[in-house]
């Protein structure tokens, strides 16, 4: 696992993007799936798309991003069946 002060890096969240994606959705309703496939796990899009839909700073939407990325952690292993 790749962390870094106790968060996991971004590049692990962008490619496990499909992964990460229905904990966004839980975490900020108001986009929709389409959106966050669009954003396909890049926070600077993540970030303004937050900011414009909530009618928030940018500076909240990015520590509301930080944040969740804190409570975000790897998906499961499963092996290969065989």
């Amino acid at each position: 696992m790749e962390f870094r002060r106790g968060r996991m890096r971004w590049e692990r969240i962008q490619s496990n993007w499909q992964h990460f994606k229905s904990s966004a959705l839980a975490r900020w309703a108001m986009l929709t799936p389409q959106e966050l496939d669009v954003i396909g796990g890049r926070r600077d899009l993540l970030t303004g798309h937050i900011e414009e839909i909530y009618g928030i700073t940018f500076a909240t939407a990015q520590a509301q991003v930080e944040a969740w990325r804190g409570e975000q952690r790897e998906p499961a292993f499963k092996p290969a069946p065989g």
